[in-house]
C-alpha cells in the first residue's frame, strides 16, 4: 500500500504542472470563444498544444529529477525486502 500510495503521489506531482497549464489555457481559450461566438476547434487544441512544449521544456528537467528519484527509492526499497 505504502509503495501504491508513493506511486500516486509521484504521478499526481509530475503532471500537475502540466495539467493546471493546460486547465487555464483552455478555460481562456473558452471565455474568448463565449464572448467572440467562434467556435473553432483548432483554437483550443494549438494553443494548448504550445503550452504543453513550453511547460515540458520549463518543468522537463524537474519531471524527469523526480521520476528517477521515485524508480531509484522504488528499486532499493524492494531490494531491501
Amino acid at each position: 500500500m505504502h509503495a501504491l500510495r508513493d506511486a500516486l503521489l509521484t504521478a499526481a506531482l509530475v503532471a500537475a504542472p502540466m495539467l493546471l497549464a493546460i486547465l487555464i489555457v483552455g478555460l481562456l481559450i473558452s471565455i474568448i470563444q463565449v464572448a467572440t461566438q467562434v467556435q473553432e476547434m483548432t483554437l483550443t487544441f494549438v494553443p494548448k498544444l504550445a503550452v504543453s512544449v513550453v511547460i515540458l521544456l520549463v518543468f522537463g528537467g524537474w519531471m524527469i529529477a523526480t521520476l528517477r528519484q521515485f524508480a531509484l527509492s522504488t528499486i532499493a526499497q524492494s531490494a531491501a525486502l
